[in-house]
């Protein structure tokens, strides 16, 4: 059955995350050089930025999911897993208070919400993610942003879990190594989501914006 996308990511109860687009994970600050090459290889900030627009338009909610962690490291498990070990052996990285938690300035609007998290690799355990999108109605939640190694997958299999209809822009993600990143949309994000592009949700927003003017 083809996706009704139209339908399935309606303003009123859709809401985009945008999973770690900082400036110190894809951005000025970052310490992470070949995500951004990936990311710049594909446009993920340019298609984010349009994606984004085109949800303020709609009255769509756009979440950042960010991260950050304290000076004394309170909140974040510093030895549950190899990737966040490595984090915190700089003690300057990704510091609240600091321009690297930031959302890349392309992709913040005054309007956008934002759910900060301490620890871990996806959105929802321990932050109010979940109860934040419920009072905005929300039943179906749109990914964006980085990484299809860890955030992406995260986010995912967290909203399914929770109860959520999913879609992954695929032209708004990127991970490392590519052909990697290509894998997990083929094989992990394409059990637990749908795979959509920047142009079908700006269309599918234009296209429920022209339905209502026309009522």
């Amino acid at each position: 059955m083809p996706l009704d996308l139209a339908s399935m990511a309606a303003p009123g109860r859709t809401a985009v995350l945008v999973m770690e687009m900082q400036r110190g994970v894809v951005g000025d600050r970052t310490r992470f050089p070949d995500l951004v090459a990936a990311c710049d290889r594909h446009a993920v900030i340019p298609n984010a930025r349009v994606l984004l627009g085109a949800a303020r338009a709609a009255g769509v909610p756009v979440v950042h999911c960010t991260a950050a962690f304290r000076a004394d490291r309170a909140g974040s498990h510093e030895g549950n897993s190899p990737f966040i070990t490595a984090l915190l052996r700089d003690p300057g990285h990704m510091l609240e208070g600091t321009g690297a938690v930031e959302v890349v300035p392309e992709l913040w609007d005054p309007a956008d919400l934002e759910s900060r998290r301490g620890h871990g690799f996806s959105p929802f355990t321990g932050t109010s993610l979940d109860t934040l999108l419920r009072t905005l109605g929300v039943s179906t939640v749109v990914a964006a942003g980085v990484s299809l190694n860890l955030g992406i997958p995260g986010l995912a299999l967290e909203a399914v879990n929770l109860g959520y209809r999913v879609a992954v822009v695929v032209d708004a993600v990127a991970g490392v190594p590519e052909e990697y990143a290509t894998a997990v949309l083929e094989n992990t994000i394409s059990l637990l989501a749908a795979r959509v592009g920047t142009a079908d949700l700006v269309a599918a927003w234009a296209s429920r914006a022209g339905q209502a003017s026309a009522r």
